[in-house]
């Protein structure tokens, strides 16, 4: 019995843990069920924050996009253009059909051939026709406008017939010709500024333009001959197929010879002129005494002749008076001091030797003033050579 008993209450046991490990793990399956759904609800939230950034951050860049003064400044004068149309349009639909109900087409077609022959400008700028073109549109625009202007003033005018006072009457007329005049105005100024500032573009670019420009209109100017050369060679070539600096290059060894395209005849040939004059120049000048002394003499009989700098010449020395005394042997002798001595000194003889000619006043003629100068001038840079090396 006890045996039963025990093993009744260790069942007991046992069953009563696994229900708390069950409670415990069904608690814990709920509180990550809950804390996920929490993450997932607080994802939702960000993204929904993110997204609406996004749109907000679109939003300010699309307004700020269309809020840029060109866009502004397009937009803003088509309206104008349109409210002008919108404004002028039934004045001069009353007026005609005032007079006959068949003239009603009669406003709308005058004023549209104002807006057309305006928009026909846009389009010649467009496609870059020729300036005749655009300003016989221009003229046809202005034209009408002005025509339609008139119409509307004389509308205005007529409002005194219906009871309007005349200073509202007038006031009237001068609205609806100036709505009707400026509306084609406004359209042809912005057009002009919107082609100006396509031609404009990079000003880098644009200045880079011009001076290619520039040096192509100073090349043909000072070569024409090879101008003509390379037209009729672009000319003659199926198109497209030769490219202008080519042909430039092939007419300017047909006129000159010259492979390179900005030398000549002429140029190749003082070139080599003057590196001739330069390795001639580059030259020493022989140091021999002849040739100094025929120089020296030719600047005394020819003094007016004479460079205001003349040049400095180096009478080489005889190689007697540059030599150096042979120096003391170092090496010990086997000869007695007295044959030392005796091969040292030569014997005395008898007969004395004259002494040296000394120069005396008059015995040669004076030096010119400009060997003197000369002179002075070897004195201080002279330079001793010995076998033509200094």
């Amino acid at each position: 019995m006890s045996s039963w008993h025990e093993e009744r209450r260790t069942d007991r046991v046992v069953d009563a843990r696994e229900r708390r490990e069950d409670r415990a793990f069904d608690a814990k399956l709920r509180r990550d069920e809950r804390r996920k759904d929490r993450e997932e609800q607080r994802q939702e939230k960000a993204q929904v924050r993110r997204d609406r950034a996004q749109r907000r951050a679109a939003r300010a860049a699309k307004r700020e996009k269309n809020l840029t003064p060109g866009n502004v400044y397009r937009k803003g004068t088509l309206g104008l253009v349109t409210m002008s149309a919108l404004a002028s349009l039934p004045a001069q639909i009353l007026h005609f059909a005032a007079i006959h109900w068949m003239l009603l087409p009669i406003g709308p077609a005058v004023e549209g051939a104002a807006w057309v022959m305006a928009a026909g400008v846009a389009y010649a700028d467009e496609r870059k026709l020729p300036a005749w073109v655009r300003w016989l549109l221009r003229a046809l625009s202005l034209s009408a406008a002005a025509f339609a202007a008139n119409i509307n003033y004389s509308y205005g005018l007529s409002l005194t017939e219906h009871g309007v006072s005349a200073s509202s009457a007038q006031a009237a007329a001068i609205g609806l010709a100036a709505v009707t005049l400026l509306g084609p105005l406004f359209f042809e100024v912005r057009q002009w500024v919107l082609t100006l500032t396509a031609t404009a573009g990079d000003p880098r670019k644009r200045a880079e333009e011009k001076a290619r420009a520039k040096h192509d209109r100073k090349r043909r100017r000072h070569h024409k001959t090879v101008a003509d050369v390379a037209d009729r060679l672009m000319s003659a070539a199926p198109f497209g197929s030769l490219k202008a600096e080519d042909a430039w290059t092939q007419a300017w060894g047909i006129v000159h010879g010259s492979s390179d395209s900005w030398m000549t005849p002429k140029l190749h040939a003082y070139a080599v002129q003057s590196a001739a004059a330069l390795a001639a120049a580059q030259t020493p000048m022989p140091l021999d005494a002849k040739t100094i002394r025929q120089r020296i003499l030719v600047l005394l009989r020819r003094p007016s002749q004479a460079p205001a700098k003349p040049p400095m010449y180096v009478i080489p020395a005889p190689l007697g008076q540059i030599s150096t005394p042979p120096k003391k042997p170092q090496v010990v002798t086997d000869l007695s001091p007295l044959k030392k001595a005796s091969a040292e000194k030569p014997a005395k003889t008898g007969q004395r030797k004259p002494p040296p000619h000394r120069r005396a006043k008059g015995d040669a003629l004076p030096f010119h003033p400009i060997a003197k100068l000369q002179h002075s001038r070897e004195a201080r840079t002279r330079i001793t050579a010995v076998n033509g090396n200094h």
